[in-house]
């Protein structure tokens, strides 16, 4: 009985962080697009990362010997450029070619490469059901990406988005690999650090600090984007990830296009449109079928 409280009681616990993870993460996209209005974007990703790396690191201080960073620092390094430099630089310049929603909505290809990497260099689980429902996602992603949006749509906005998908997985499943070597809060307190210092050091060469317009609007998306979306972001995801299958978790980020999309039409009026419906009920499908084996094998355990 007490076991089974538990069990719920951390069941509950998930679900409000990825609440959180999925509301925080979709209406990022959004906010950064208003954002590069008032700034450069290898500029604006810097500064973001930057602060939330400050944010990390004075959360990780009483944990201070965990850091390890002359034996590490290998570890922190490979990661910030694969889930930082390349994930937020490949981002927030294509953000500047297609809409918001659609942009996020092809990055978010990433639980369908997570779930194929993950089983390829983690040994998690692949099964008929799994791999219907990752390709399920696949299509509901697809789907709120033919066309519908408002604003061009350029080759290179959508190549951008798919390196950023890319970059994302093959980061998070590094993560995964190194996370009984490192301590988690500091691993995602360093790599962003180290990662928001090279893009800020990447736009100061090659951008303009005279180009960043102070305005309330930008320093108040900012801000908000570096503490809720970055630094508390990401450490519920590794948390996540960490806790429980990188594929399965990675599925239910498929929800965040959901989310961004929405935002997006509320903050930036993009089009709602019939590929939104389409690819929300396929979404939910996929998120449904990556999960149902581990509710059929609880419930096993249970009856046995």
């Amino acid at each position: 009985m007490i076991q089974e409280v538990k069990t719920l009681s951390q069941r509950n616990r998930t679900i409000a962080l990825l609440t959180f993870l999925v509301i925080v993460w979709g209406i990022n996209w959004p906010l950064s697009k208003i954002a590069l209005i008032y700034a450069p974007p290898l500029l604006f990703a810097g500064i973001r990362t930057v602060i939330a790396g400050i944010i990390l690191i004075i959360a990780a201080l009483p944990k201070w010997r965990q850091l390890e960073f002359r034996r590490l620092w290998p570890v922190y390094l490979a990661s910030a450029v694969l889930s930082i430099v390349f994930y937020y630089g490949f981002q927030t310049i294509g953000l500047q070619y297609v809409p918001s929603g659609l942009f996020s909505a092809i990055v978010f290809l990433q639980p369908v490469l997570l779930g194929i990497f993950a089983w390829i260099w983690l040994g998690e689980s692949m099964y008929g059901l799994k791999i219907f429902g990752l390709l399920l996602g696949f299509a509901g992603v697809a789907a709120l990406s033919i066309g519908g949006f408002t604003g061009s749509i350029s080759a290179a906005g959508v190549l951008l988005a798919l390196a950023s998908a890319l970059c994302w997985a093959l980061g998070t499943v590094y993560m995964k690999r190194n996370a009984a070597r490192v301590d988690m809060l500091w691993l995602t307190a360093m790599q962003i650090m180290i990662g928001g210092v090279i893009l800020l050091g990447a736009g100061s060469v090659t951008e303009s600090w005279a180009a960043i317009t102070w305005s309330g609007a930008f320093i108040a998306g900012t801000l908000f984007i570096a503490v809720f979306v970055i630094a508390l972001g990401w450490m519920v995801y590794f948390k996540l990830i960490n806790e429980g299958e990188a594929g399965k978790v990675g599925s239910f980020t498929f929800l965040i296009p959901l989310i961004s999309i929405g935002s997006s039409v509320v903050l930036l009026h993009e089009q709602i449109t019939l590929n939104l419906i389409a690819g929300m009920v396929l979404i939910v499908g996929s998120i449904l079928l990556v999960n149902v084996k581990l509710g059929r094998t609880r419930r096993l355990k249970h009856s046995g």
